[in-house]
């Protein structure tokens, strides 16, 4: 007994270190203005210097851990709505010349693709719960406004009722299998030049591509909108959001989910299922679109044939970023795979989710799967993007990555290693 109590006391020991080293350099390092800006942002790290859209949401978990930080998560909402574009186009990113060695100046690339990964208004309305402005509010639901607009605009060419990814990056899942057949598996490029996320790429058999994950934010971003506009006394317009919600809704059901094999999929421009059983199917719990009442039949049979299946995504160190038996897997990169890799950016949106589902016990051995993976393997390599899904070895993937942070630094006051 006194054995096992060291080796716990050891490992609690290595935790509050590791902690203590985490807290740093988020608020030592992380924290900070960007070149030619006076408001402090969170930067993601050095591999990725600036703010990614889809990294907002580290800004707002961060303000939940320390209401103290809300300026931060109002800062990071701002920075992406006062660069919107007049037709409505939001920047996918906001980089950091004080990081960035290239010129910056040519901000056109920074339109060049998607990447919201968490629907942006949702977030915003998180912010506005915590700030009590309603100006802000004001100001979020004029900009989602448009955003839907441009949305609709540019991104619906095939007139299904859903948005369409052009390019990989689109989802931010790069090196994925999902992605195989494009054109553009990353930003789409003319002589080196990034072009805008409103032009479809060249001809390539299966683009636009109706993406569950980007239509999940689709349907977040309305049912935010929806809300925002009762707290503004716009009822009219909160039941119009509503209904649009609902029609997004049940076009995902049309044309992306499989009964057969209770799995929702991307679909190419002809209408084919593209089966590739990707990390995107966590984004129909992220966002809402099951409802845990109306829609719990599904739910329960997509988490017991898929999430919680060990031979897909119950490995021992969840969640991979696509199904271990999947066959893509096999030729997975060794190196920022979202086709294998169990990504720091998805054991941070369980959050959104898993609670909220009634699935506390399993966040739970997540959480302590993830504390395990990087109190042991901290001193080769510091809190980066990944880990393998079966062994729990990280790769050397952008060290000092925002989401691996707080992700380990929620699991360690959860579980009560540290003190607050």
């Amino acid at each position: 007994m006194k054995d096992k109590a060291k080796l716990v006391n050891s490992k609690i020991t290595k935790i509050n270190k590791c902690y203590t080293e985490a807290i740093k350099k988020i608020t030592d390092e992380h924290i900070g203005c960007f070149q030619g800006m006076d408001k402090p942002l969170f930067l993601i790290s050095m591999q990725y210097p600036g703010l990614w859209m889809e990294h907002v949401y580290d800004s707002v978990f961060l303000a939940r851990l320390e209401p103290d930080f809300v300026n931060i998560a109002e800062n990071a909402i701002n920075i992406f709505i006062d660069r919107q574009r007049d037709n409505g186009q939001l920047p996918f990113c906001v980089l950091d010349g004080n990081k960035v060695h290239e010129k910056i100046n040519d901000e056109s690339r920074l339109y060049a693709q998607i990447q919201e990964c968490v629907s942006f208004f949702t977030l915003a309305l998180e912010v506005f719960e915590m700030n009590k402005d309603i100006r802000f509010l004001e100001k979020v639901y004029n900009s989602g406004k448009k955003w839907d607009e441009w949305l609709r605009k540019y991104r619906m060419t095939s007139h299904r009722g859903l948005i369409e990814m052009f390019v990989g990056f689109d989802t931010g899942h790069d090196n994925s299998g999902r992605l195989e057949g494009m054109a553009c598996k990353g930003k789409y490029c003319v002589d080196g030049v990034p072009q805008n996320a409103g032009v479809l790429p060249p001809d390539d058999g299966v683009t636009p591509i109706l993406a569950v994950d980007m239509n999940c934010n689709f349907y977040g971003n309305e049912k935010a909108l929806a809300r925002m506009a009762g707290i503004l006394g716009k009822n009219e317009e909160a039941e119009a959001w509503e209904r649009s919600a609902a029609e997004i809704k049940a076009k995902i059901f049309e044309y992306c989910y499989d009964e057969k094999d209770a799995f929702f999929y991307d679909v190419d421009r002809s209408g084919n299922k593209r089966k590739y059983k990707s990390s995107t199917i966590f984004h129909l719990f992220m966002e809402q679109v099951l409802d845990k009442d109306d829609d719990k039949e599904i739910i329960d049979r997509i988490y017991r044939e898929h999430i919680k299946n060990p031979n897909e995504f119950w490995t021992p160190f969840p969640f991979p970023s696509m199904a271990v038996n999947d066959p893509s897997v096999k030729d997975h990169v060794k190196f920022n795979s979202w086709g294998y890799y169990t990504q720091g950016l998805i054991v941070l949106r369980c959050s959104r989710w898993m609670d909220h589902y009634g699935y506390t016990e399993d966040y739970d051995y997540i959480l302590g799967k993830w504390l395990d993976a990087w109190t042991s393997g901290y001193e080769t390599v510091k809190f980066a993007q990944e880990i393998d899904p079966i062994s729990g070895e990280p790769t050397k993937s952008s060290e000092w990555y925002s989401s691996c942070m707080l992700s380990y630094v929620y699991a360690a006051r959860r579980f009560g290693f540290v003190d607050t």
